[in-house]
């Protein structure tokens, strides 16, 4: 079945990037001329979703106000014959039909996804989370929808992470089914002893999720942080049936870290047709002077 609609938590506080967070949602945060959500609408739209969903809080109209049409801002474009800038503006409004939720309470992801359960209905959804944007010519959640179009299960995007930072994410179960696919049987949500560790392969930042997880995200307890865990269910979810892990082809950036903030700006500006040329000399010198 095709998977047409998309959620986008994004109703995170972004405490670990205070005080900017503050007054502009870290999803907000720009890399070169396009805020971070963009990137993640983009690569949902690339992938043939139509329909997203948007998780916010009450901090954050600012991301509605960016994907909306705006008639004095077009009008003086129009006047001052930008014509490209024009075409970008009403371009960005019309990416896809983009509808909002607010996440009333921060009870964690899983929450967030149990938020989306009318507008999902009966039909698998993608997860593109965002504190993660992922730059790749295929688009990752595209990736994703494909494996699940050709299992008929769940699909979690993978990547393998240091063994030193495997408490901080997820730790996976996994069987090599072939080239960067597995079958997922098992899942931890950050473990904290080596007990714990099923393997150094982590979700990260994606998902494609059948219907029944709304289910099973009902009767899920508060787990690590207080919080309802979509790792929890799914985890449910790969004891009953399995689910399958893609290794997907992609540069991740965690845009909910200063570090991954600055890399992301760093890299997407060397790949910028505008400006990329004279950013890679400036850094040439600046390097050369460290």
């Amino acid at each position: 079945m095709k998977v047409r609609k998309a959620i986008i938590p994004a109703a995170g506080l972004g405490t670990r990037v205070l005080p900017a967070s503050k007054a502009i949602p870290k999803e907000m945060l720009p890399l070169v001329d396009k805020p971070a959500i963009q990137y993640i609408v983009e690569e949902a739209v690339a992938a043939g979703i139509e329909d997203i969903l948007i998780i916010t809080n009450r901090n954050k109209t600012v991301m509605e106000d960016h994907f909306d049409r705006s008639p004095e801002l077009e009008q003086k474009l129009a006047t001052s014959g930008k014509k490209d800038k024009l075409e970008e503006v009403i371009r960005v409004a019309k990416l896809a039909n983009i509808c909002y939720m607010r996440q009333k309470e921060t009870r964690g992801l899983g929450h967030a996804v149990l938020c989306a359960r009318s507008f999902v209905g009966d039909e698998p959804f993608a997860v593109l989370y965002g504190d993660d944007v992922i730059i790749s010519q295929d688009p990752v959640i595209g990736q994703l929808c494909r494996a699940y179009e050709e299992y008929g299960l769940g699909v979690v995007g993978v990547k393998k992470v240091p063994a030193a930072d495997i408490s901080k994410y997820s730790s996976l179960s996994v069987t090599p089914l072939k080239e960067r696919v597995f079958k997922v049987t098992d899942m931890v949500e950050k473990p904290q002893t080596p007990d714990q560790v099923l393997s150094l392969y982590s979700i990260l930042g994606r998902c494609v999720l059948p219907p029944e997880i709304f289910d099973i995200l009902e009767h899920t307890a508060p787990g690590a942080g207080d919080e309802i865990q979509l790792t929890d269910a799914m985890r449910e979810l790969t004891r009953s049936r399995s689910m399958i892990g893609v290794d997907y082809i992609g540069t991740r950036y965690d845009m909910g870290s200063k570090l991954g903030i600055m890399k992301a700006a760093v890299e997407t500006a060397l790949r910028h047709p505008e400006i990329g040329k004279e950013f890679r000399e400036y850094l040439i010198k600046l390097v050369a002077g460290l």
